[in-house]
């Protein structure tokens, strides 16, 4: 098992929660770190000075933000060798179709639509829980374009 934290970046408190919950009734192990907006969640994994950041098994990114949207918090972790290789899955309210082309041409591995029922996002979220924390092999870590070992 994959056991970083899960960056979950969300600025619905409703959604948080939901979140939150199905991870723990799916028995997910991983700590959530919340981010409320992409600021906050640039600085969480891009410290200034080039300083490492938080190191997460998996990024839960929403496109609708505050202060900094989705898609531009996607752009600044795919161009930034700390953070290039980390699995960020779009999962958001959107059904946009720009948003999913934009997600995927800047990077995203995978974009999820939240479903509005509980268990349906339960379901939903024990699929995303499995394969990237369990079943998917994760790239090194890179800092400074080196793999960590």
């Amino acid at each position: 098992m994959n056991g970083g934290p899960i960056l979950l970046v969300e600025d619905n408190p409703d959604d948080v929660l939901f979140t939150v919950r199905a991870f723990e009734k799916n028995k997910m192990q991983n700590e959530v770190v919340v981010a409320g907006d992409g600021e906050e969640a640039l600085s969480y994994l891009l410290p200034p000075g080039g300083e490492p950041g938080l190191v997460p098994s998996l990024v839960l990114l929403d496109v609708k933000l505050p202060k900094i949207d989705g898609l531009e918090v996607l752009r600044r972790i795919r161009s930034d060798p700390r953070t290039a290789a980390l699995p960020v899955v779009v999962l958001t309210t959107s059904s946009e179709e720009r948003d999913i082309v934009e997600s995927y041409r800047l990077g995203a591995n995978s974009f999820v639509r939240k479903p509005v029922v509980f268990n349906e996002f339960l379901d939903a979220t024990n699929v995303l829980g499995v394969y990237w924390l369990l079943v998917n092999e994760p790239a090194p870590s890179w800092r400074g374009g080196e793999a960590q070992a």
